[in-house]
């Protein structure tokens, strides 16, 4: 999938748990999950922008669009 989600990084940076970060999102454990390994097919903006207000970040550094081997 052309399109990364880096969501493991910065939470990792600002020491916080899932669990946490969900909560203080407002989304479950297991949709956290699947935004973090990639299988969501869609993100709200109002989601977006929920989690840069809670990882104090922007849109850029949660998401990143990498080739595939059929565009290299």
């Amino acid at each position: 999938m052309p399109i990364v989600v880096r969501i493991d990084v910065e939470l990792a940076k600002r020491k916080m748990s899932v669990g946490e970060f969900a909560e203080r999102v407002g989304l479950t454990p297991a949709n956290v999950a699947v935004l973090k390994n990639g299988r969501a097919k869609a993100v709200r903006f109002s989601t977006l922008g929920a989690i840069c207000r809670v990882l104090d970040c922007q849109p850029g550094d949660l998401l990143e669009w990498v080739a595939d081997e059929e565009e290299r």
